[in-house]
């Protein structure tokens, strides 16, 4: 059975009033998409410190461990996506919040037995990577294609918001109490797994689907927005992963703190109200402005200068929003597959994606670094986001002659 959203909110109406139209779990997933990043980024984003510095680790080690980590909680979002294919939304969210509340647990007891800390980052990423596609089909489950790209957006804002305010939280305490912020932590997620089970499984979740058992995992996948998640995680992770290096050596920790959180509010303020524009934009023009914008951004990181490095974060952040809800909008249209399964498989293109890009980008900041020019990591980046989606314009082409993928008969 299909959720029925309140009626009073018009396709064309702004963002706030397709919200509005939120019923109360909906509002408590909405709260959760804020609270669960926000306790789990008061310790992720400290681990390279936490594990080298406080449990002794090298950073050889640390780098392999945390490689590994990120990979876990992208790629296995495949893996969460057919578990609530097959046991249902409420179900797969709830076990895992109860898998990611053990490896905070996990970072706890660590204090006293180091070697458990790898363990707990292994569970808290794999309970990301079961949690994420279920809880955006559970926001989206029954909403019409209208609505969905302020549904989608609202839960990225949430999501962002969180990420952005966690790590100033914890800050102060990641070295000086580790025991307390881990408790804490602990204690929310508990709460909120508790919130979870409150959640009604009928009506306003899907029903495992029969049809969708025995199936593979890439089974009815959308090949173009696959490509097209895959390679723009590829490039924002150049971003990502070596801004920091980067930053810090042109201008300080505090500054490149900054960067981050403007574009985290850039997310949360424009991809709300640019939805439904994005949602109406044309897949092959959202493609070109998301790609623009993410290679002009990338160019102007290598001037080097703070009003650069802020220029560049706010140009690669506005080409993302739209690439990202983008790419997620066009799969759920052209995939057969339920929709958690569809955000499972999106998960795994952007794993496959960051983990490129991981490999790829680290060697070739590595060889600029040596030569002393890392301007020049940033402008080969840049000519990457010109050079590879047209590729994906022979992909969209070969897709467009073969209907029977698609669920919805319109042109791309």
């Amino acid at each position: 059975m299909r959720r029925t959203v309140r009626e009073g909110a018009p396709g064309g109406a702004s963002p706030r009033a397709v919200l509005s139209t939120l019923d109360g779990p909906l509002r408590f997933l909405l709260l959760s998409s804020f609270l669960i990043p926000l306790g789990s980024f008061m310790v992720l984003p400290f681990m390279s410190v936490f594990l080298h510095e406080r449990l002794g680790m090298g950073l050889g080690t640390v780098g392999v461990v945390l490689a590994v980590a990120s990979l876990v909680q992208f790629s296995g979002g495949i893996v969460g996506g057919a578990l609530a294919d097959r046991i249902g939304l409420r179900r797969t969210m709830v076990w895992a919040l109860l898998v990611r509340t053990a490896g905070f647990l996990g970072f706890l007891l660590a204090l006293r037995w180091p070697p458990l800390a790898v363990g707990a980052l292994v569970l808290t990423c794999c309970g990301a990577a079961l949690y994420l596609p279920a809880n955006k089909a559970y926001l989206v489950h029954g909403v019409d294609d209208d609505r969905r790209p302020a549904f989608l957006s609202a839960g990225n804002a949430a999501l962002n918001a969180g990420m952005a305010v966690g790590p100033l939280v914890a800050g102060p305490f990641v070295l000086s109490s580790p025991g307390l912020l881990f408790v804490a932590v602990t204690a929310l997620f508990v709460l909120v797994t508790a919130g979870h089970f409150r959640l009604p499984a009928e009506p306003g979740v899907r029903e495992p689907d029969p049809q969708g058992m025995g199936q593979g995992l890439l089974a009815g996948v959308a090949p173009l927005p696959f490509a097209a998640n895959a390679l723009a995680f590829y490039l924002y992770f150049h971003f990502q992963h070596y801004l920091a290096v980067y930053a810090v050596e042109r201008a300080s920790s505090t500054f490149y703190s900054l960067v981050l959180l403007l574009c985290f509010a850039l997310v949360i303020v424009v991809q709300p109200l640019a939805s439904g524009a994005i949602r109406r934009m044309p897949y092959t023009t959202a493609l070109t402005l998301g790609f623009t914008g993410l290679g002009a951004g990338l160019a102007v990181l290598a001037i080097g200068t703070r009003p650069a490095l802020l220029a560049g974060g706010t140009l690669i952040t506005l080409g993302d929003i739209v690439l990202f809800l983008k790419n997620d909008l066009e799969a759920l249209r052209h995939s057969r597959r339920s929709d958690a399964v569809v955000f499972g498989q999106q998960r795994l293109a952007a794993g496959m994606g960051a983990c490129a890009s991981g490999v790829l980008g680290g060697q070739l900041y590595g060889l600029t670094a040596e030569t002393g020019h890392t301007s020049w990591f940033w402008l080969v980046a840049a000519a990457q986001c010109l050079l590879l989606p047209p590729t994906l314009l022979a992909l969209r082409n070969r897709t467009a002659e073969q209907p029977h993928l698609t669920t919805n008969p319109k042109e791309l």
